[in-house]
């Protein structure tokens, strides 16, 4: 009984992963989005905002997940 629940619980989590559908370069915003449920584009204005506004903050993040982040697993 603890292994059902243990499986429904680890089914339900949300894991961050780069997206394979929805990238205009690495598919780090779409993957960000669909975990948080936010609209994709949304994420990509914040993020060349920060990198404007922060003297490039925003692309060394960019960057740095693009290297961190798996990508998600392919739909078969």
């Amino acid at each position: 009984m603890t292994n059902n629940v243990l499986n429904e619980a680890t089914e339900q989590v949300k894991k961050l992963r780069r997206s394979r559908s929805d990238k205009m370069i690495a598919g780090v915003c779409g993957g960000a989005a669909k975990m948080l449920g936010v609209d994709a584009a949304l994420l990509r204005i914040i993020l060349v905002a920060a990198t404007l506004l922060g003297f490039g903050t925003g692309a060394v993040l960019y960057v740095a997940a693009w290297l961190l982040m798996p990508e998600e697993d392919a739909a078969v």
